[in-house]
Order: C-alpha cells, then sequence, then structure tokens
C-alpha cells in the first residue's frame, strides 16, 4: 500500500528526473498551491522572489487575467514579487460569477490582500484594472492599512472626469465588437466565435462596473503616481492621464508609449524597462536593496 511517505517518494524522484525549468516551475505552483487557504478563492498568482523587498500587485484589463503578468517577473529586479490578481469569472475562476460593481470587489480585495502587506507593495493596473488599484488603495487608506509605495496605472483616464464615451456593456454582440476592435483587440480573437461566447460574458461584467462606477472625492494619495499611456488610444487620450495628477500630492509622471490601448502587449518591453527602473529606485529610497 502507497501511503503519504511514499507519495513524497515518489514526487521527489519525479522532480529529480525533471529538466531543471520545468522542476522550477512546478515547484513554483506547488509553493503557491499551499500558500492558498483550502476552500478560498486563488485571489493571487505569484511568480519572482520568494523573500521579496517588494510585492508588485498587478490588475488586468476588462476581460483580462493574471497569464497578462506571467513573464513580467523575469525583466524586473530580482528582489520583486509580482503577484497577479485573479478576478472571478476568467482562467482558474472561470465558474465563479464576474463582480457587476467595483464597491464590492474592493472590499473583498482588501480582505484577500490584507496578509500579504507584510512588505513593502506597489500596485499596476491597466485600464480597468487601473481604477481597481486606486480605488483599492484609497480603501487601504481609509482602514488605516500600509500604504503602496508607488501607484503605477496605465489607459484609464482619471477617475473624477466624467466618462465621454457611451455605456457599452449593454450593445449587442456585433456592435461590441466592432468596439473592441477599434481599441485594438486582435481580429484572430474577433473572429473566434468559440473564444468570443466564453469571453463576452466577462467583458460585459467589466464593462458594467466601469460603466457604473461613480467617483467620490477624497484626499489625493500621498504615494508617487506614475501614469503610462499608448500614444494611438482612441478610448483614453493624453489630456485624460494628465489629470491624474490631482489624485496625487506627491510625486507624478506621465509617460507615453508606442501602441493603442493595449501597448501594455505591443510595447511591453519598453513599459517594462520603464517599471524596473521605478521599482528599483522606490527600493533604493526604502534602503530595501543597495543603491
Amino acid at each position: 500500500m502507497t501511503g503519504p511517505i511514499g507519495t513524497e517518494q515518489r514526487l521527489r524522484a519525479r522532480l529529480a528526473d525533471l529538466p531543471p525549468e520545468r522542476r522550477a516551475r512546478l515547484v513554483e505552483r506547488l509553493r503557491q498551491g499551499r500558500a492558498q487557504t483550502p476552500g478560498a478563492p486563488a485571489w493571487f498568482v505569484r511568480h519572482g522572489s520568494a523573500d521579496p523587498a517588494l510585492r508588485l500587485f498587478c490588475f488586468s484589463y476588462a476581460g483580462g487575467g493574471t497569464t497578462v503578468f506571467h513573464a513580467w517577473s523575469g525583466h524586473l529586479p530580482d528582489q520583486v514579487e509580482v503577484c497577479a490578481i485573479q478576478l472571478p469569472g476568467r482562467e482558474s475562476r472561470a465558474a465563479e460569477p464576474s463582480y457587476r460593481r467595483l464597491a464590492p470587489l474592493v472590499a473583498d480585495l482588501h480582505a484577500a490582500i490584507t496578509p500579504l502587506l507584510d512588505r513593502p507593495f506597489a500596485l499596476f493596473g491597466h485600464s480597468m484594472g487601473a481604477l481597481v488599484a486606486f480605488e483599492l488603495a484609497r480603501q487601504l487608506r481609509r482602514a488605516g492599512a500600509p500604504q503602496p509605495e508607488r501607484m503605477l496605472l496605465a489607459a484609464f483616464r482619471a477617475p473624477q472626469l466624467p466618462n465621454p464615451n457611451i455605456k457599452i456593456h449593454h450593445l449587442p454582440d456585433e456592435v461590441l465588437k466592432t468596439v473592441l476592435a477599434k481599441e485594438g483587440t486582435p481580429q484572430n480573437v474577433l473572429d473566434n466565435d468559440e473564444l468570443m461566447r466564453a469571453l463576452l460574458p466577462t467583458l460585459r461584467a467589466d464593462f458594467e462596473l466601469c460603466d457604473t462606477y461613480e467617483y467620490v472625492a477624497e484626499a489625493p494619495l500621498s504615494v508617487p503616481v506614475s501614469v503610462f499611456g499608448g500614444r494611438h488610444d482612441v478610448r483614453v487620450g493624453r489630456a485624460d492621464l494628465e489629470q491624474w495628477k490631482v489624485q496625487a500630492d506627491n510625486e507624478f509622471d506621465l509617460t507615453m508609449l508606442p501602441g493603442s490601448h493595449f501597448f501594455i502587449h505591443s510595447s511591453q518591453d519598453l513599459l517594462l524597462a520603464q517599471l524596473a527602473a521605478e521599482l528599483q529606485s522606490t527600493m533604493i529610497s526604502e534602503g530595501d536593496v543597495p543603491a
């Protein structure tokens, strides 16, 4: 009979036979699995340093999941752990209903993220993810929780600005696809009927979350804020991004990168180089790494 000891011995033998790269990936997946509370939603997919000087929490655009950030840790300082946020309704949480309002999402994120705030951290969000990251930072401040060392926000208008675009979450599928095409969604994705049937319900929920957002004025954030935009983004222009400075009672920077709304992919190398420099500077200023 094979008991727990035999199982562990077999696992160790299988690990020893794997190529080093595959063995490292499997060990990382096992480590992440043990870090989850049994039965709890898997909010985070973590890559990079197991003993980080800084954690970078990453929030994807509408419809996106953690795979957007899968390779990021290899382009950031060694002392950074990338913690990609896995929202319900996608990837490993595809069977769970998506959030349609921001307030309950932020409340649940606050509870989930609190145990990981034992290290300095930064928040990165792209498009809808920027809005989620911003409101999470304000929720942490209201709760007296640790504050991020830096906010890194991309491809979303300053939250105090009215939405100049029509609400799109209720549009027919073909009209919604036209909007997505103009924003830079690849045509081969839009033409894949099976993929779109799986993706559209989550996209609609995410768009509804953004369409129903109501900004409430609060004091500016007292942390450095870096904002990124695509030079050819038809939905979010430079003027929309410049107004993020109203939310920053500290250092503020705006960087425009080549590409459309999804420059996070087309200009990924440029974006990651900028993020790496800013995170390295943040860790040096906090004394977490040598200059």
